[in-house]
Formats: C-alpha cells, structure tokens, sequence
C-alpha cells in the first residue's frame, strides 16, 4: 500500500499560504499557512494532521487490540495531542475514552497500553508517545 498527500506553497515562508491535498481527497486544497500552523489561523497545519493520523491509528489499533482479547467496543473515541517546542515534535499524547462491556479496568489500561505500543504511527514517531485511557 502506498498514500500520497501534496503541498503546493506560493510564496515566501511567513507571508505566503499553500495547499495541501490528499489522495483520497478527503482534504482537497485545504488552506495552509505561517498562521494557521504558528498563531491561531484558519487552515490546517502539518501538527495538526500528525494527531489525525495518530488519533485515526491508535483507535483502530485499540478496536483491534480489544476484539481480539474477547471484548469487542461498542465506541472509542481518541484525542491526540502534538507538542512542537523549538521547532521539534516532542511528544504524542493519546486520550482515549471507550465503552467496552464486561471488561475490567486494569484489563483495560493493560490493553490501551498494548495498542499504543502496536500502533504503526506510534512507532513512527521519534518523540515520547503516551496514553490516557478512561473506561466509559
């Protein structure tokens, strides 16, 4: 399997804008600009679509994770938060929140752990990664 994903930018760094376009064209010229990736901006930015996709692994992950240990979710849903500092990606941090039936807590927490620790974007990532799983 192979994705793709383009950017064109116009422009100098601070002052011009760009587009970014996915292949499936979810995103299609989606605005990207220095403000939308350093102040507060409309438009998208490259942090940004890091906690996408580590949100959109890590659930599918944790789904996984859970049918196979015998306790299928009725929903998970994740947060994923990216930390820029000096111009570095430092950390990745996951809270998740499931419903699951009959499973325990400690069951659970080990399971969120297993699937943080399988996730593809997870072992992608060079920078601390960290989840917070909450039982529903």
């Amino acid at each position: 399997m192979k994705r793709n994903a383009t950017t064109v930018w116009n422009g100098s760094g601070k002052e011009g804008s760009g587009t970014i376009s996915t292949q499936s064209t979810t995103l299609s010229n989606a605005q990207f600009s220095y403000n939308s990736r350093f102040a507060e901006g409309v438009g998208t930015n490259p942090e940004e679509l890091l906690a996408g996709a580590h949100s959109g692994c890590y659930t599918m992950k944790f789904t996984f994770v859970l049918g196979g240990a015998g306790f299928p979710p009725e929903q998970v849903s994740t947060v994923c938060y990216i930390t820029l500092e000096n111009g570095v990606v430092t950390k990745s941090e996951l809270n998740v929140t499931a419903k699951v039936p009959n499973i325990t807590n400690e069951q659970f927490q080990t399971l969120a752990e297993e699937a943080r620790a399988g996730c593809l974007i997870t072992k992608l990532y060079n920078c601390e990664t960290t989840v917070t799983a909450t039982l529903a």
